[in-house]
């Protein structure tokens, strides 16, 4: 049976969850939502998709998941890849995975929407600096941690990576540069190696160009 991902390829969040289906090597397809046209906000949705609101949903025969996190697991659990090699390895992959939906990607995607997809009338200019210093801070605890390392846990890639990684791939400014961060820039460098590695504009569907 094949999987179905409720996704849309501006989504950090869902890229998180995209990215470890597409290289694990299950059967899986996308289901573009509609979220810039109020999809994930529709009673329709929340009713038989997502009561949360939100995207990534995953959905496989009976197993419906929500939160990419949760998402990956599944992914590590059916496929026997990327949660890591061993019980203390699972542990520290939950822990970057944590430490990035709190540090990481949720600054990163709040700090991208407001400065490429909010009506510039409607920017909160003084929030931006604000979440763009909060930001650098998260930046110079992956750098450091990737000096010496080629993945984040272990010799091989896990969710750990495909987590932190899920906003760096974007083009729209958010104050990201991979140059000034060299040891983040050879890690992402690691993942586009990956055999079958897609960036989320051409992994999922809906892109910026869509509305343009």
């Amino acid at each position: 049976m094949t999987i179905k991902l409720y996704c849309f390829g501006e989504s950090g969040n869902a890229y998180k969850a995209a990215l470890p289906l597409e290289l694990s090597g299950l059967d899986w397809e996308p289901v573009k939502v509609d979220f810039f046209n109020g999809e994930t906000r529709t009673t329709e949705y929340r009713s038989t998709v997502n009561e949360m609101g939100e995207a990534p949903v995953l959905v496989d025969g009976e197993v419906r998941l929500t939160q990419s996190g949760v998402i990956q697991m599944y992914v590590a659990e059916k496929s026997g890849k990327f949660g890591g090699a061993t019980p203390e390895e699972a542990r520290e992959v939950m822990r970057w995975v944590f430490w990035d939906n709190h540090k990481l990607s949720s600054q990163a995607g709040m700090t991208r929407f407001l400065m490429n997809f909010l009506p510039e009338d409607k920017r909160p200019e003084a929030v931006i600096p604000f979440m763009q210093g909060r930001l650098k801070a998260a930046y110079d605890v992956l750098n450091g941690h990737l000096d010496g390392r080629d993945w984040i846990v272990g010799a091989a890639p896990t969710n750990a990576d495909f987590s932190c990684c899920g906003y760096l791939f974007y083009p729209e400014p958010f104050g990201f540069t991979r140059a000034d961060w060299p040891h983040i820039d050879r890690w992402l460098s690691n993942i586009e190696a990956l055999d079958g590695w897609k960036h989320p504009y051409d992994l999922m569907p809906g892109s910026p160009a869509d509305r343009a």
